[in-house]
């Protein structure tokens, strides 16, 4: 089978394409012939040796899919060949990941493809929308009537985020670098929109929220606490899911004294189980037309280490290249 893949961590160089076996599928296995996979951030950090998993090599980078089942082991309930399949979280924990014409995957990371919603959509969704309604949903219990600020609303992350909250009945405020992506923001269902280029954050999110923000979806890596954390409504809660090397001071007496709540994950630590609700919410908003896929551009791909370069320059650099996801055709 036709696949990117690395024999060695290192710069996005050492991505290689070429031919693989076609890969093996256990007990509880299902063989996807992929069509559409993704970059996120993380496959970047993986590929270049920054989080410490152990790989097997040659390693195929890649966390989500959408595609077709074209077999199933025997122990398989849940699929058959033909289906059409998505899913999320490989490439993970020492798992093969899905930048391959095939990916072998365990039953239970996957979800069946809701009808009319196309692959490329699937895919673009996938950590994305499941990474928001974890931080949204298991750990911040968002309630609607509040009120959630998460930063970078046109981003993966940050337009699941406001889509899912708008869709709680929760009040949306979000940045965005520029008015384009302040529109795109809008569009998805952001109420107010913060130009934090041309204006101070902190002080236009306390005049849009004087009783504060009751959830704060932080995406940023390099969290600004001491700004951040005063902004808290009383009993706020502060989601954190990026930052790997951050080490921001935080306002100690700001947070207790007003029963607030930090919370942290990975989403490569989250189980099948933890997944299950996520993917059928986020199959179920997307088939009647209430989530959408936030898709910057598609390559081929041939073209994954231009689209690695392109990620880390947007996430670590911060260029502002992207207002989405990367999908990559395969």
């Amino acid at each position: 089978m036709k696949a990117a893949f690395i024999r060695a961590t290192g710069p996005a160089d050492v991505i290689e394409i070429g031919e693989l076996p076609r890969p093996e599928i256990g007990e509880f296995g299902v063989l996807v012939r992929v069509r559409f996979s993704t970059v996120n951030p993380v496959d970047t950090y993986i590929r270049g040796g920054l989080v410490p998993f152990e790989l097997p090599l040659p390693f195929v980078p890649g966390c989500d899919l959408a595609g077709l089942v074209e077999a199933v082991g025997p122990a398989v309930r849940r699929f058959r060949p033909g289906d059409r399949v998505w899913g999320s979280n490989q490439g993970l924990r020492g798992r093969q990941g899905t930048a391959a014409e095939l990916a072998a995957v365990d039953e239970r990371w996957l979800y069946p493809s809701p009808e009319g919603v196309p692959d490329e959509d699937l895919a673009a969704v996938a950590l994305v929308g499941i990474t928001a309604h974890l931080g949204l949903f298991r750990d911040a219990g968002l309630r609607s009537g509040e009120t959630v600020f998460v930063s970078g609303g046109s981003g993966g992350v940050g337009s699941a985020v406001v889509q899912m909250a708008r869709l709680s009945g929760a009040r949306v405020v979000t940045t965005a670098g520029s008015p384009a992506k302040a529109e795109t923001c809008k569009n998805l269902g952001a109420d107010e929109v913060i130009l934090y280029r041309e204006q101070t954050v902190a002080d236009r999110v306390r005049e849009l929220c004087p009783g504060g923000v009751d959830v704060w979806y932080e995406t940023l890596r390099q969290p600004d606490f001491m700004a951040a954390v005063p902004l808290l409504a009383p009993r706020g809660r502060m989601i954190v899911m990026a930052g790997r090397d951050a080490t921001p001071a935080f306002p100690v007496g700001a947070f207790y004294t007003r029963d607030c709540r930090l919370h942290g994950f990975a989403m490569f630590n989250a189980t099948p189980d933890d997944l299950l609700g996520c993917g059928e919410d986020i199959a179920g908003w997307m088939r009647e037309g209430k989530l959408r896929a936030n898709i910057d551009r598609v390559l081929p791909l041939e073209r994954l280490a231009e689209a690695h370069r392109l990620q880390e320059e947007s996430t670590v650099q911060l260029s502002g290249a992207l207002a989405g996801k990367i999908v990559i055709r395969i």
